[in-house]
């Protein structure tokens, strides 16, 4: 059945390709590209992408905040292949701009409950034993104006505050063993080096754990907009923990409640009361196609349905595709590799027909036993206020023309 309705797609692709690209490009003729020698080795010193992928960018709500100093950019998710985010195309969220830091005269304080207070160089870091992990990070605001109801057009705005890196550094439980933890240890306070002077305190348990403080970030150095030199990387964490242009960690034995744990990064519940430190990304999926960016256009036929399925507190383990509004579930394919508080791919083929309505959505379970709640459930029990940790079962429409909208179902 598949190898016809692929073969089916094929004819027709071929069909189209023919009817929209140049004819003296297209086969049996040699195209113009191969007619003439192309530019050398290293015309570029550093490499960029084609100009034919020129759409494909970090995009910005103008009215989302105030100005772009204090802002976020969306990472195009429609676009992406695979788990890794380019670094060039990592979304961004800063508190007071960029700061131009130079290596030179960075460094990292480790004080307070520690037996030896220390100053470390970005050289002392390198010098140190590394390791190389592949996470996620997601800002807790991520999805958050769809609380109330579907209001973004796009999965690069529902779901863009959200990239998965390999990220190159020190375990911090190395740096804090040099300095050496008094017995009443508990909580460290990471700040950071912009202008914002950001700071989250984090319990002395996840610091012993699986927290890196890294200098690199997909094989190279960690990008001015994700924190260079130096950032904390906090795995299945909420992104705002993951302090950028890390310059002090301070050890105490309480927690500071600073502006970011208080004013900001708590969940107001319906009574009144506000949840803290809710560190952990819960499970979460989205469909990447189709999407609002991504729609069928019209072309009825055998298409594969792909996503994203992500969790804080582990691997993903399964996640269920429904085409008609959560009715009926199949199970998907989880993609190669699986990895702990990574991205995950999962794919499901389908068959639309032109002029039939779909209802997509999907919905990722966890090894933990977590499973993606929908959304009429999150706002029974967490009410509409909160801005953080939506992680409902999102649902795309597809028109019978094949466009693809943003909308809600309630159960």
């Amino acid at each position: 059945m598949l190898k016809a309705a692929a073969g089916t797609l094929g004819a027709a692709s071929l069909a189209r390709g023919a009817a929209a690209g140049n004819p003296d490009n297209l086969p049996p003729n040699p195209p113009e590209w191969s007619r003439s020698l192309g530019p050398g080795v290293i015309e570029e010193a550093y490499g960029t992408p084609s100009r034919h992928e020129a759409h494909v960018l970090r995009r910005y709500v103008p009215w989302l905040t105030q100005d772009r100093q204090s802002s976020v950019s969306f990472t195009p998710l429609a676009e992406m292949h695979g788990i890794i985010t380019p670094s060039g195309l990592h979304f961004e969220r800063h508190h007071g701009g960029v700061p131009e830091v130079d290596p030179a005269d960075w460094r990292l304080m480790i004080h307070g409950l520690v037996e030896r207070p220390l100053l470390f160089t970005l050289e002392d870091l390198k010098r140190l034993p590394s390791v190389s992990r592949i996470h996620f990070i997601e800002c807790p605001a991520n999805g958050g104006m769809e609380w109330r109801g579907a209001q973004m057009s796009g999965v690069q705005y529902t779901h863009g505050m959200l990239s998965c890196s390999e990220w190159t550094g020190v375990p911090l439980k190395l740096l804090l063993a040099q300095t050496g933890l008094r017995p009443n240890a508990s909580w460290l306070l990471a700040e950071g080096g912009d202008a914002s002077l950001m700071t989250r305190s984090l319990p002395i348990a996840k610091a012993l754990d699986d927290i890196i403080v890294a200098y690199g970030q997909n094989g190279e150095a960690v990008r001015p907009q994700q924190g260079y030199p130096v950032r904390l990387v906090v795995p299945g964490w909420e992104g705002n923990v993951w302090v950028k242009w890390l310059r002090r960690i301070e050890v105490g034995d309480r927690p500071w409640y600073h502006r970011e744990e208080t004013r900001h990064y708590t969940d107001l519940m319906p009574d009144g009361r506000a949840r803290k430190f809710t560190f952990v990304n819960e499970v979460n999926s989205v469909i990447t196609f189709p999407c609002p960016e991504k729609p069928l256009n019209g072309r009825p036929g055998f298409v594969e349905i792909a996503g994203l399925a992500w969790s804080g507190a582990g691997r993903i383990a399964r996640v269920d595709v429904s085409v008609d509004g959560g009715d009926t579930w199949r199970t998907a394919q989880l993609q190669e590799p699986v990895l702990d508080k990574a991205l995950t791919r999962f794919r499901i083929p389908w068959e639309w027909r032109e002029g039939e309505r779909a209802f997509l959505q999907s919905r990722a379970m966890d090894e933990t036993g977590r499973v993606q709640p929908t959304i009429t459930a999150l706002r029974r029990a967490r009410g509409v206020e909160s801005i953080y940790h939506r992680n409902a079962i999102h649902t795309w429409l597809v028109e019978p023309d094949g466009t693809v909208v943003n909308v809600q179902i309630d159960d």
